[in-house]
């Protein structure tokens, strides 16, 4: 995690891209591919998480493609943020972050592969 917010820094120097936005992506970042390495794999093997960043006019767009379990965070339901701590089921609230912070997100499955692509307004 710190090699990839290292290359997000350099990267978001490079494009201008806003210190808010950067540090939001980075947040987006650790939380998206924690959530994959924690539950993504049953097995012990060694795994690739592919990371793959563009930017488009005013527009970064992230794109991560792992091998874990299919997993659609578009299905995820939004949490009751509204309900107490005690009444509140535990997690989910990475994925709403996420939701919050980004601007678009799409999924899709292909070759056994889940393939989430991300995008967030710089402008």
């Amino acid at each position: 995690m710190e090699e990839l917010a290292g290359i997000l820094e350099t990267v978001s120097e490079e494009w201008d891209i806003p210190m808010k936005v950067s540090l939001n992506l980075n947040l987006v970042l650790e939380e998206l591919i924690t959530n994959i390495i924690f539950y993504g794999y049953d097995d012990k093997n060694e795994h690739r998480i592919f990371i793959r960043l563009y930017k488009k006019d005013n527009e970064i767009e992230i794109q991560i493609e792992d091998d874990g379990k299919e997993f659609n965070p578009l299905l995820v339901a939004e949490p009751d943020i509204d309900e107490s701590i005690e009444n509140r089921k535990i997690g989910g609230l990475g994925i709403h972050f996420v939701r919050k912070i980004m601007d678009g997100m799409n999924y899709r499955r292909s070759d056994d592969k889940n393939i989430l692509t991300l995008t967030k307004n710089i402008a």
